[in-house]
């Protein structure tokens, strides 16, 4: 069997386009669309990397690709992230906004249907997911892969040398604005919520995903909590994985 984790090194598909939403290099997104001229649902993958500049969309466009196949638009965003020039808090999330109003604002030129938007996060990029929902009423569903989706937890955790430390410019006690301003689990989302997290994953713990179900239940939002047994980190991104299943019947019902 290959191994999930090359899904970081392998080239993927070529997109359509490649259109800048900023004047900054890392402002653009690059979207995959299915072939017909009617109005396609649209997927917003925001990739991972624990918001550090060295990783990049690259590994994303496979499930961009993949998710192109069944008929949905995919728009793979980049961003500022920690160790680009105005990237961390509150830059990156800026950078997520501005693409959205941008994708938004050109629906019907790349024939996507704006009131049939999904976004979806991996790792790092849950957590920019669902802030994003929190803040877009528009956005209907959400879509969180092994999501660092608990930022207190993550904090304790001293996940990836502290990269929510990096992130958001300091601890809870020095910054506790932008904690509150960034925690997902934090903030009213109104948006559906899916919630998938492998069993075998070793670079965020499942509990944050299980942590967040708990608190969103009880706040009587509506949140979905998926475990998928064996699958790790990147199996949830890999459509070669036995995961990816799962993943892409998820992304279906959200899209439709």
């Amino acid at each position: 069997m290959i191994p999930a984790d090359d899904i970081l090194s392998l080239p993927a598909p070529k997109a359509d386009f490649r259109v800048a939403y900023g004047s900054d290099e890392n402002q653009f997104v690059d979207l995959r669309l299915p072939k017909g001229q009617s109005l396609h649902p649209l997927a917003i993958v925001i990739h991972g990397g624990y918001w550090r500049a060295k990783y990049g969309l690259e590994y994303a466009g496979h499930l961009c690709a993949a998710l192109t196949a069944i008929g949905v638009a995919a728009a793979n965003l980049e961003y500022r992230r920690v160790g680009n020039a105005g990237g961390g808090w509150p830059g990156t999330f800026a950078d997520l906004r501005a693409a959205y109003q941008f994708l938004m604002q050109n629906a019907s030129r790349y024939h996507f249907d704006p009131k049939r938007v999904t976004v979806i996060g991996h790792s790092a990029g849950a957590q920019l997911a669902l802030c994003l929902a929190a803040h877009e009423s528009t956005i209907k569903s959400v879509i969180s892969l092994a999501g660092v989706i608990d930022l207190q937890q993550a904090y304790i955790l001293h996940l990836s040398n502290d990269a929510v430390v990096e992130f958001l410019g300091g601890t809870p006690t020095e910054v506790k604005d932008h904690y509150r301003e960034a925690d997902p689990m934090k903030l009213t989302i109104h948006a559906r919520q899916w919630i998938l997290h492998g069993t075998n994953d070793d670079d965020v713990p499942l509990s944050l995903s299980r942590s967040y179900a708990a608190a969103k239940t009880n706040a009587k939002e509506d949140v979905k909590p998926i475990e998928i047994a064996g699958a790790t980190h990147f199996d949830l991104v890999d459509p070669r994985s036995a995961a990816w299943k799962e993943v892409q019947r998820v992304a279906a019902e959200a899209t439709h």
